[in-house]
Parts: structure tokens; sequence; C-alpha cells
């Protein structure tokens, strides 16, 4: 992206979001952040997030709530962005259970308003998030855009498979070049506190119990935050009509895996809890990525143990713990 370009990142203090900005505003891109900083989890986290991006002279942030539509509809109108990725949406499989309403409300009728933004404006692009979620209950793996997705196992993940048929839906209908990306098990500093590498670190430092879920027989195709941006930055530059793509490490680590690295690191031993599954969980998720790979050029390079690593240095000079 050589040219300089005026970007609507919505969920611009999330994980994914903030360090999308990042990368966006140190290439000098103007950036315009939308996030309703909300308390699903610490707001002091994304206060902090928020700090690292309002260092930057060509970056604006908007305290909104994308479900405003007349709002959404007045920055579109007065910023004039050419591309918008939208990375707002309620989070988290589990949270899904107890309060469902959520996720209708923020990740479909909230894109809703996206779509009718980008729409209206003539926005020459839009990436949203999808998940990996989506393939819900399948049995074959590694999970292919080519499989079906008709077997969701939470309402999240539904919300997002219905995020993937209005996209499509815009695209022929209004020509709007659409790309939804389904991330897998996305990890690295200034994750979410809800994700189990972040609970984990935090709870082994602490000598807390942990809980693992279904007894350990579990997979998960853990993807650096790093791969994953460029994952996100390839499909804005491809700038594809209607697509949909895996970005995940295509490499599933078994959890009690993953724990030995964190134990390794942290030189000390977790102290376990096993349980059965989990309602709306999935025992593997793992990304088959040979169309990423085609279409996007995307190489996940960063391997559980370095990236493991990386999060570890960042979780304890965030928490200012001495090593």
């Amino acid at each position: 992206m050589i040219k300089k370009e005026k970007f609507i990142i919505t969920g611009s203090s999330g994980f994914i979001g903030m360090s999308l900005c990042l990368k966006l505003l140190s290439k000098g891109h103007q950036v315009l952040g939308i996030d309703n900083m909300n308390d699903y989890y610490s707001i002091a986290l994304k206060e902090a997030r928020l700090e690292n991006l309002l260092k930057y002279e060509n970056f604006n942030f908007r305290n909104e709530n994308i479900l405003d539509l007349r709002m959404m509809e007045k920055i579109f109108k007065e910023f004039s962005p050419s591309k918008v990725i939208n990375l707002a949406a309620q989070a988290g499989v589990r949270y899904s259970l107890k309060n469902p309403h959520v996720y209708i409300n923020s990740n479909v009728n909230g894109f809703m308003n996206i779509l009718e933004c980008c729409r209206i404006y003539k926005v020459q692009t839009l990436v949203y998030a999808s998940s990996s979620s989506v393939y819900g209950g399948n049995i074959k793996t590694p999970f292919s855009e080519k499989d079906r997705v008709d077997s969701p196992v939470s309402i999240y993940a539904s919300t997002k498979k219905m995020n993937e048929l209005m996209a499509y839906t815009y695209s022929h209908l209004y020509n709007l070049r659409t790309t939804g990306l389904r991330f897998f098990t996305v990890y690295g500093p200034w994750g979410r506190p809800d994700m189990a590498i972040y609970i984990f670190v935090n709870k082994i430092i602490k000598s807390e119990k942990i809980t693992v879920f279904n007894h350990g027989d579990m997979g998960r195709d853990f993807t650096y935050i790093d791969d994953i941006i460029n994952g996100v930055l390839s499909s804005i530059d491809k700038n594809y009509f209607c697509e949909v793509f895996n970005l995940g490490n295509s490499k599933p680590e078994n959890i009690m895996s993953m724990i030995k690295i964190l134990e390794s690191i942290l030189n000390t031993k977790a102290k376990i809890d096993f349980d059965d599954m989990q309602l709306g969980d999935v025992p593997i998720t793992f990304a088959d990525i040979t169309l990423a790979k085609e279409k996007l050029d995307y190489q996940p390079k960063t391997s559980l143990d370095e990236g493991a690593l990386k999060f570890i240095n960042w979780f304890k000079d965030y928490k200012n713990l001495s090593n």
C-alpha cells in the first residue's frame, strides 16, 4: 500500500484492531478508529491499547457503537473512507451462551449498518472478521473454505456465518468488494484476557489452578498476531470481489502441549483441574490455508514456542512483574 489512504477500523481498541491500526499508521495512512469500549473484558486494557494509537497524528478516535446507524452515516459522510475493516463484534463463544442477544445486536445488526454505510458512501473495500467457529461441528480436518458451514454450535458462530451471507448479498447486489477472514485462535502481545493462553499464563504465575476442558484432548490452531496482520494487509491490497479466507497457522497444537510450553518458559508447573467439554466448544480447530497461500501470499511464520515467549514477555511487562 504505497498510496496513502483513509481507513475506518471498527473495533480499533480490540486486540486485532489495535495491531492493524498500528501497522497502517506506521505506513502513513489516515485511520479513524471506532470502538464503544464495552466492558466485556478489562476497559483498562482497551484504554492502554488506545493510548498506543493516539500517539500518531494520523489517527482519530470515535467512542461510538456501530449499532447507531445515524452516527455511522455521519462518520462515513464526514471522513469519506476508501477502505473499511470491520473488526467490531461481541467476541467469545462461551459468553454467547449467557447473553445471546448482545451477539445478534452487535454482530448482525451492527454489521448491517456497516454494509449500508459502505454501500451509500461508495467504499472501495470492505474486509471483515469472520471466525473459525463457523466450522462448528465439522469433523473433517483441516477445515477448508470449500467445506459446508451449516452446523454452528454457538450463537457466536451463527452470527459470523450470517456476516458472510450478508457480505455475499451486498457484493452481488451492489458490487461491493468484500473479503471475510476466518481467524483461528489469535494470540500474542496485547491479547484478550478471555483467551486460553492469557488465562493460563496469568494463573500459572499466580500458582492458581487452570481448568482444562475435555480432559486435555483438544487441539487449537494457535496463530500469532503478526501473521494474522500480514494476512489482513494482503486481503486489503488484493481487494477481491467476494471472498472468504482461512487465516490460521495450519499446525494445531494439543492443549497439553501448549501448557508444557508455557510451563517451560515460566519455569513453573501448572496446577490443573480437568473437566468435561464445555457446551458450544469444539475438540479441534485446524485451518487449511491453501487458498490464502495462493491468493493472499499468506505464509504464517511464528511457532507457538516463539509466539508464547513474546506474549509472556509482554504480559510480564504489562503487569509490572519481575522475571
